[in-house]
């Protein structure tokens, strides 16, 4: 399973979705997560990159598991998500930073399409307050922003998650760029 964690960390890096040490992906093993270590490059996963921890109770090796264990836990335990993948999207985090309010309506038709509209959350890093928040508002979508940090997109697989990520990004890179125009 880390081959494939490697395989969408190199694709994210590569897009600009992340820089090499941002960001973080897990995959749901039964009653336990596979996710990526605090610290490593997405970019370079390998068998030493990852960690397997328990979802439904804290683990002795969430000291060197990603900081966003809790938020990744939560996820699981509240929607039927079996893959996460939290990204530093650019255009995303601007977004969220400019909206004047707790949604993100795209305009572009694949974004209304695909995702309706993507709820923006607040939280600090890997607080009890953001894994709420980002699991209540996955429950009815497939992607988050969290204010000023980034996205957490969800799927029955990393594949998903992905292309959830790679969404959220188009579609508010799109918007960015008309807003900017209309002004």
């Amino acid at each position: 399973m880390w081959r494939e964690m490697a395989k969408f960390g190199k694709k994210l890096v590569d897009h600009g979705l992340v820089e090499s040490h941002f960001g973080n992906i897990s995959v749901r093993t039964g009653s336990k997560m596979l996710i990526t270590r605090s610290g490593f490059a997405l970019d370079e996963i390998n068998e030493n990159s990852v960690v397997e921890v328990d979802i439904d109770k804290p683990s002795s090796l969430d000291m060197i598991a990603s900081s966003e264990s809790l938020v990744h836990r939560m996820i699981y335990k509240n929607t039927s998500a079996l893959a996460i993948i939290h990204a530093h999207c650019p255009f995303a985090i601007i977004e969220s930073l400019l909206a004047e309010g707790d949604i993100i309506v795209p305009i572009d038709s694949e974004g209304q399409y695909f995702l309706h509209e993507i709820p923006i959350v607040k939280g600090g890093i890997g607080t009890p307050e953001l894994a709420k928040n980002t699991a209540d508002a996955l429950r009815d979508h497939k992607g988050a922003i969290v204010s000023g940090h980034g996205t957490f997109a969800i799927g029955k697989m990393l594949e998903e998650a992905y292309v959830n990520t790679t969404q959220i990004e188009h579609s508010c890179k799109l918007k960015y760029y008309c807003d900017l125009v209309k002004k």
